[in-house]
């Protein structure tokens, strides 16, 4: 059972919320996706709400429009990575999730993994190919080096991007050199990790660094083609176990290292750790953070919980609830932005 949840910060009712959708990342398909259902659902509940595309609109009309607050539905690139938190935050208006350096952080899966080996935290073991080599023979020299240290199989992706977007496992060279090709293609950088054979996991968090709390595990069992883009979110070809089946004693290990996970990069208001429980030691291992969440109609936050009694709607207007901005803003700044918006 989910314990008592943080009430509202503000009176949502009297609210006027954008539901920040669409945007300019690989995912902005998704996006819109999960903003129409968060939107739909704010709106049964009686919030004046509506839509705002920051892709096709300068942020700053959400001024213009009385916006008080916003419901953050943006995945990847520019609306998961700190980017758009950093603009609401000069705007002054109060958002959902977590704040601008806990956002970067989460969205660069490297800076991630650093962050939880520093907490004690497992995650795979990485290397990370930076930048571009000079020459085939040297990057071929360098994939070489890094697959006799984690052996195969192991996963190549962009560090940068989300929904497994140019994500790869490879089981020989060959492989490796065009699962680089493929992420490299997408991301500057290139992160190879030793892959975990085991049950694929996932737990969403809810809350603050104080309070937060995991809800259930979701067990995901993906086919032969594995857990990508596409079986993600255009096909039923994926089974999801919520409750998870795993026993009381591992859920809650899951369930207690994904707070700690999302507490030790600053995280807050809701999110959802992916993870990869071995087969060979019981142990689960970190992969990522997400901070913004998918909400689709396969999505897994809404899954686990309805699984923990908690409805869709419910979950939309508890997490608009704890919308607020995280910087403090002093005497001095406030009435350089009072200016800004009387010179406005």
């Amino acid at each position: 059972m989910m314990q008592r949840l943080t009430p509202p910060t503000f009176d949502i009712k009297s609210a006027r919320v954008a539901v920040l959708m669409g945007g300019l990342s690989m995912e902005r398909d998704i996006s819109i996706m999960s903003g129409t259902g968060v939107l739909e659902a704010l709106k049964s509940q009686g919030v004046n709400a509506f839509s705002f595309d920051p892709g096709e609109r300068a942020l700053g009309q959400l001024v213009d429009e009385g916006v008080t607050h916003a419901f953050i539905a943006l995945h990847g690139r520019f609306g998961e990575d700190g980017a758009v938190q950093g603009a609401l935050e000069l705007l002054g208006i109060p958002y959902t999730g977590s704040g601008v350096m806990a956002s970067s952080l989460a969205m660069d899966k490297t800076m991630t993994k650093r962050v939880w080996q520093s907490a004690g935290l497992q995650t795979p073991k990485y290397h990370l190919l930076a930048g571009h080599f000079e020459s085939d023979a040297a990057k071929d020299a360098k994939l070489k080096e890094v697959a006799d240290d984690l052996g195969y199989p192991l996963i190549v992706k962009p560090p940068h991007e989300g929904s497994s977007i140019g994500v790869s496992r490879v089981n020989d060279f060959e492989e490796l050199q065009r699962a680089y090709d493929i992420a490299h293609a997408l991301d500057p950088d290139v992160l190879c990790e030793t892959f975990i054979s085991g049950l694929e996991l996932t737990c969403p968090v809810l809350g603050d660094a104080l309070n937060a709390q995991a809800l259930p595990v979701v067990h995901i069992q993906a086919p032969q083609a594995g857990y990508d883009y596409a079986n993600k979110y255009f096909t039923d070809a994926v089974q999801y176990h919520c409750p998870s089946g795993l026993s009381p004693e591992v859920e809650a290990q899951v369930q207690a290292l994904s707070v700690s996970a999302f507490k030790a990069l600053g995280c807050s208001g809701w999110g959802r750790a992916d993870l990869m429980l071995c087969e060979k030691t019981g142990k689960p291992f970190l992969l990522e953070m997400n901070t913004s969440p998918g909400m689709t109609s396969h999505s897994l936050v809404p899954m686990s919980a309805k699984a923990a009694g908690m409805s869709y709607e419910a979950l939309c207007v508890h997490i608009l609830g704890q919308a607020k901005t995280h910087i403090q803003r002093t005497q001095k700044s406030q009435a350089t932005s009072a200016n800004t918006e009387a010179l406005g």
